[in-house]
């Protein structure tokens, strides 16, 4: 359970968590989730557009940004208190402005699928980095309610992101795109050399093994477990992401998806607004077990769903459920794993959530030429279930309120 204040005597006020450091963190994850954002809306139409690419290579293209960064996060988790949390940073940030300017000059689309190696590694670094220089600046009696302030800042990327890159390339082309992330991302450097983190000192026993690599040094033991709840979520959230547009054209539900990703970011914001402090105050289960039943009931909903206002209208317990879940239950991984491991429960945390993310729309993609989208969304009801479950046998039953 995440620290809450204990019943009696005088309450202590509040240690300060808006400090200038903490806003200067929340800025350079806001540049680094909306550079996600835009790139993965608009890279698989970039790819078919510019390159003529199929619909496999041009998943692929996209897909590859995902790979990198998953590849960053588990060498991330080891070695980033060897470098530096600042110097890391700094570095990602910069490798993260090269390769956006790099699109501009790829005249091959292999040249493209290379950069977004490059540029999902340099995000996974920089994400993992920022997100434990985040954690290390949050009060212990505030961990849940700071990691969800510290969420709004992919919040409000991942509802400004995709109406960028929509009408960024439509107005503009492709290269405006690029050049846009590229402005952010020299913003996100300037940040960096004013952030001034604490650096945690490695152990000697951490020294001795630092090139010793085993399953132990990039995978937190103590957060795998909650860390699979979110794999699961991951795969449901994906096929939100992948197959709504899809299901809605399908459907004739006309403009239903893209009001769905604006309203859904609304009930996001709103709700790392208040969950995160409940948390604290109440415990995990309070907030977990109702958040998962949101976010399983809203892909019933679009499952079933009769038209588009049905759909627009799950956008509400999906924002809140999925938007919510995310940083309350990365602050239970590191709450698990303690401040000495911190960096590495991060780095499991997403490791699990890009895997479930990655991998979604190709596992229940597969199933779709015979399920088809609605019972795609149903499936990735039937695995919240499962994830409710596994939450309940991990950590939920452990919890007091």
């Amino acid at each position: 359970m995440t620290a809450h204040p204990g019943a009696g005597g005088s309450a202590a006020a509040p240690q300060p968590l808006w400090t200038g450091q903490f806003l200067l963190a929340f800025g350079i994850n806001f540049v680094l989730s909306l550079s996600f954002y835009v790139l993965i809306t608009s890279m698989a139409g970039y790819a078919a557009t510019e390159f003529g690419a199929g619909s496999s290579v041009a998943g692929l293209t996209a897909s590859a940004f995902i790979i990198g960064a998953t590849v960053a996060r588990i060498i991330a988790g080891k070695y980033l208190d060897f470098i530096g949390r600042r110097t890391s940073t700094i570095a990602a940030l910069v490798l993260f402005v090269m390769s956006a300017v790099a699109y501009v000059f790829a005249d091959q689309i292999w040249l493209v699928i290379v950069i977004r190696l490059i540029h999902g590694a340099a995000f996974g670094w920089g994400s993992n980095t920022i997100t434990a220089v985040a954690q290390s600046l949050i009060p212990q009696s505030r961990r849940s309610e700071g990691t969800g302030y510290f969420g709004t800042s992919t919040t409000l990327s991942a509802g400004l992101g995709p109406f960028l890159a929509v009408w960024l390339s439509g107005a503009y082309g492709y290269t405006a795109v690029f050049i846009m992330c590229a402005g952010f991302s020299v913003v996100g450097v300037v940040f960096s050399l004013l952030l001034r983190p604490a650096e945690r000192a490695v152990t000697p026993e951490e020294r001795a093994l630092k090139w010793r690599l085993s399953l132990g040094t990039i995978i937190d033991y103590r957060s795998v477990r909650i860390a699979t709840v979110m794999l699961l979520a991951g795969l449901s959230y994906s096929v939100v992401l992948a197959f709504l547009q899809t299901f809605a054209n399908e459907e004739d539900f006309g403009s239903a998806a893209s009001v769905f990703f604006m309203v859904f970011s609304v009930a996001m914001l709103l709700g790392r607004l208040f969950v995160g402090r409940l948390q604290d105050a109440y415990g995990d289960n309070v907030v977990v077990y109702p958040l998962i039943v949101s976010f399983t009931l809203s892909l019933v909903v679009i499952g079933l769903a009769p038209a588009g206002w049905v759909v627009i209208a799950a956008a509400i317990p999906a924002g809140l459920g999925f938007g919510s879940l995310f940083p309350s239950i990365q602050a239970i991984a590191v709450t698990l794993a303690g401040p000495a491991r911190a960096a590495l429960a991060v780095s499991t945390f997403f490791i699990f959530l890009d895997v479930g993310t990655g991998l979604g729309p190709v596992m229940l993609g597969a199933l779709t030429p015979a399920i088809g989208l609605r019972g795609a969304y149903l499936v990735a009801a039937g695995l919240m279930v499962v994830a409710l479950v596994l939450y309940w046998l991990f950590h939920g039953r452990r919890q007091r309120t």
